[in-house]
């Protein structure tokens, strides 16, 4: 039985500057058989809306997608009323119980959702997110900020709180397995099946980015490990805790686990420590996976690309 599946993103692959990773799970979902994807909800995060709408547009239309649902999503932090959010609410009505939302961005469009239906929550199967952090993102030149759950700390909150079947891929989960250069060419490039020379294409100018900008030789793909998780969970190892969130800790993304609701902030939490004692915090459980084991999970993403059937004339094309 395939997996019905609504990708929520903040695609931005091949705009130089920004992150490859939306554009690149998106081909990693192409390429199993076995996910059905039931449209595309387009989010803020990467960049602003109107770079990440006509990225997807350019990306659906290099991979052939044309005959799949694109939403366009919020603009800003609490704007809840957008196509995408009537589009995710709308399709789970229409398969209770059976649609896997896949949230890879900030999480407005999920909250504008469920302010269309109370019931969202409930009606959809599961919810696997890309985002937050439960210690810095330490890299060798410098720390990395949170982004997707950091750019409407109030839509996150509502999600990771009220959310039905949540799970979680944390930077700091992510950070567990680096793609480098040598690898992808050693098991991407030199077949040049499916959509390598695409991703080739797509992805030289972030191999350097990360380089200068991070000291590190490669980069980590974010939003894949998520899409990974969502189709080959064994992959992974669950670890359901319980936590004490705040929308003032997920200003920097943090993630409290109970019991340290004590403790500093990874952000500027002295700075802010009389707001936190009045402010709102709740608990609830999350489940936030790890991978199992680098080689099995790198050959899974690998085996996935070379699946994608590019159109005709398209496979090494970039705009």
């Amino acid at each position: 039985m395939k997996k019905r599946i609504v990708f929520d993103c903040d695609c931005t692959m091949g705009v130089e500057g920004c992150d490859v990773d939306d554009g690149l799970a998106l081909l990693y979902l192409l390429g199993c058989p076995e996910a059905e994807l039931l449209g595309i909800t387009a989010s803020y995060g990467n960049s602003r809306m109107d770079v990440v709408w006509d990225t997807i547009g350019t990306v659906v239309r290099e991979t052939g997608l044309t005959g799949i649902p694109v939403r366009r999503g919020a603009e800003t932090a609490g704007c809840s009323g957008s196509e995408a959010a009537d589009f995710l609410a709308e399709t789970v009505n229409r398969y209770p119980g059976e649609v896997s939302v896949l949230a890879t961005g900030s999480l407005t469009n999920l909250m504008g959702a469920w302010k269309r239906d109370p019931g969202f929550f409930e009606k959809a199967g599961e919810i696997v997110l890309m985002g937050g952090i439960t210690e810095p993102l330490l890299f060798e030149k410098k720390k990395m900020d949170e982004l997707n759950f950091s750019c409407d700390p109030q839509a996150a909150f509502l999600v990771l709180t009220e959310g039905k079947r949540v799970s979680v891929i944390t930077g700091n989960n992510c950070l567990k397995v680096l793609f480098t250069k040598e690898d992808y060419r050693d098991n991407l490039f030199l077949e040049a099946e499916g959509a390598a020379e695409y991703i080739r294409k797509k992805t030289d100018y972030w191999f350097q980015y990360n380089e200068e900008d991070y000291g590190i030789q490669g980069f980590y793909n974010w939003d894949v490990t998520a899409a990974v998780y969502l189709m080959r969970p064994e992959l992974f190892e669950d670890s359901r805790e319980t936590f004490c969130l705040s929308a003032g800790d997920l200003k920097t993304g943090y993630l409290r686990r109970e019991g340290m609701e004590t403790e500093e902030n990874t952000g500027d939490c002295k700075s802010r420590a009389e707001e936190d004692k009045r402010e709102r915090k709740k608990k609830c459980l999350l489940n936030l996976p790890a991978i199992r084991e680098e080689r099995a999970f790198k050959n899974e993403i690998y085996r996935a690309w070379k699946q994608v059937r590019m159109p005709a004339g398209n496979a090494g094309h970039t705009e």
